[in-house]
């Protein structure tokens, strides 16, 4: 997430229109629109957001012009995340805004405690985000832990709240004895600030690709609960993905294939913690923050159309918190910002009409801040519908089976999931506990939905194929049945088996199609049907 300078661009030279920002957004209820799979339209499988279900856009507190956070308490959506408190240039265990303003100097420069407090009294509530991208969190510098403790109390008392996170990124999420001193900090504070009766909710935000969140940022989440942190959630940074995102793949959808994966991943992490969490809970400690319009990736653009689509998403599967980089960026540029394509800090680099991204992405978060930092984590039990056996005529994909050859694209059901093989396997279960998407070849789409039926997928009738022989020569092209599995060859060869594919693919004469190529043969072939 970007953290910008205090320097004052020319080209946006201009504030924000309150009246324009806020302006009440008159859309359709998202609750009841189905999401969309294979073109079937699907009604919502998940309950409507709990009451404590919170939107919050991000503040970036030194940003020029200044954005008037605490006039959000006259709107709906009063609550704001307080962006990033970092380590002081010359004091590594001073807190500091952003390395500019210590925290008097914040209330002095920047009215910010009065300010806060001004939000508070109008029942708005702040969280305040350590780290970010630009500078150091605390604990990545301030290797004195009694010091950092202090760091962290001193910012919660001063700006009386009760949530705040780390958002760790680049170094910062490297960091492995950062990260560890962070934890067991953190752990000590939450316990003595509970014991005292003051409720401190944690959340972790962390960098995400559409596959989930990397190796550095599941440590940085088992690290958190192995020293006994009680994590309200991990927030996950849906933007500038890079190459990671799919050719032709809409922000908003890359969004929510890193949610699921992300969700899928915390429920792993929660068990090898000893902390079972059912599924509702699981997606309850999914928080989601896109970067608005432009993002730092210049093909990469977060719509309006995005943030409705996300928005659905977000109501059928009942995350527990939505936010945004960042409001100060909710307005189409003006007529002097002549490259939209370069990131402003103050709009967005989109037209958004008559619409923002804030009244667009908050529609059904009607909880706070304050009231979701009450939540405390017990283990629980599983979800009663993953212990009983999945049901072919209720499925839309053949259930897996151990014995099965899968090709890549292939879709199956198990356990209520749908998964599809990124390559081709044999034996690898779908639900296999992995952290990291290149682990499995299996990539988790979603839960079957109530009302579901098979979906009829074409097939290779028998005969289609010969079946390899040892003894017959193959040329280029050439396809053949080996243990029921399709297979062309990519040269000459005779007695080659197409067994060794699977182990040694760039020097194995043989390929194994995937399932669109399956599809393209079938649909081509004289006298098949799917």
């Amino acid at each position: 997430m970007r953290h910008h300078s205090l320097e004052f661009n020319k080209n946006t030279q201009r504030r924000l229109s309150w009246v324009r920002l806020f302006m009440s957004v008159a859309i359709l209820s998202l609750v009841g629109i189905g999401l969309f799979k294979g073109g079937q339209a699907v009604v919502n499988y998940y309950q409507a957001p709990s009451s404590k279900a919170w939107f919050a856009a991000y503040v970036d507190v030194t940003a020029t012009p200044t954005f008037q956070f605490q006039q959000l308490g006259s709107m709906k959506q009063k609550d704001a995340v307080l962006s990033f408190i970092v380590s002081a240039n010359q004091n590594p265990c001073s807190p500091s805004w952003g390395g500019y303003y210590s925290i008097s100097q914040a209330d002095n420069s920047l009215n910010l405690a009065t300010r806060i407090a001004r939000l508070q009294q109008q029942g708005g509530s702040v969280a305040i985000s350590f780290g970010g991208q630009k500078n150091q969190e605390l604990a990545s510098d301030c290797t004195d832990t009694a010091a950092l403790y202090n760091a962290y109390q001193t910012v919660i008392s001063h700006y009386h709240v009760n949530t705040i996170e780390f958002d760790l990124e680049g170094k910062n999420l490297s960091n492995v004895s950062a990260d560890q001193r962070r934890a067991q900090v953190i752990a000590k504070l939450q316990k003595t600030e509970r014991r005292s009766g003051h409720k401190l909710s944690i959340w972790l935000t962390l960098p995400v690709t559409p596959q989930g969140l990397n190796e550095n940022a599941t440590n940085v989440v088992a690290t958190f609960l192995a020293n006994g942190v009680d994590i309200a959630g991990v927030n996950i940074l849906a933007m500038d993905y890079g190459s990671s995102l799919p050719m032709g793949q809409t922000m908003a959808a890359a969004a929510e294939n890193a949610a699921i994966q992300t969700e899928h991943q915390l429920g792993i992490l929660y068990d090898q913690a000893n902390l079972p969490q059912n599924t509702t809970s699981l997606w309850q400690k999914i928080g989601i923050t896109p970067m608005i319009g432009q993002n730092d990736t210049q093909n990469e653009i977060f719509s309006i159309k995005d943030a409705v689509n996300l928005n659905s998403f977000a109501l059928s599967y009942k995350i527990g918190r939505m936010s945004m980089w960042s409001a100060n960026r909710d307005i189409t540029c003006g007529s002097n910002y002549t490259d939209i394509a370069v990131v402003s800090d103050s709009c967005s680099g989109v037209n958004e009409n008559n619409s923002t991204f804030t009244g667009l992405l908050s529609n059904g978060f009607n909880g706070s801040i304050s009231l979701s930092a009450g939540l405390v984590t017990k283990a629980e039990s599983q979800n009663s519908n993953t212990q009983t056996p999945d049901n072919p005529a209720t499925s839309p994909y053949q259930i897996w089976s151990p014995q099965g050859a899968y090709l890549e694209g292939t879709k199956v059901v198990w356990h209520h999931n749908i998964y599809e093989a990124k390559w081709w396997t044999q034996g690898d279960v779908p639900d296999d506990p992995v952290l990291q998407s290149w682990q499995t070849p299996w990539l988790l789409i979603g839960p079957v939905l109530p009302g579901e039926k098979p979906i009829p997928q074409p097939t290779l009738p028998e005969g289609t194929f010969p079946n390899w022989s040892g003894t017959v020569s193959y040329a280029n092209g050439q396809y053949v049945l080996f243990n029921g599995v399709p297979y062309q060859a990519k040269w000459w060869n005779r007695g080659q088996s197409p067994a060794a594919a699977t182990s040694s693919p760039d020097s194995s004469p043989w390929s194994p199609l995937t399932q669109a190529q399956v599809d393209t043969i079938v649909n081509q072939t004289p006298g098949t049907s799917n």
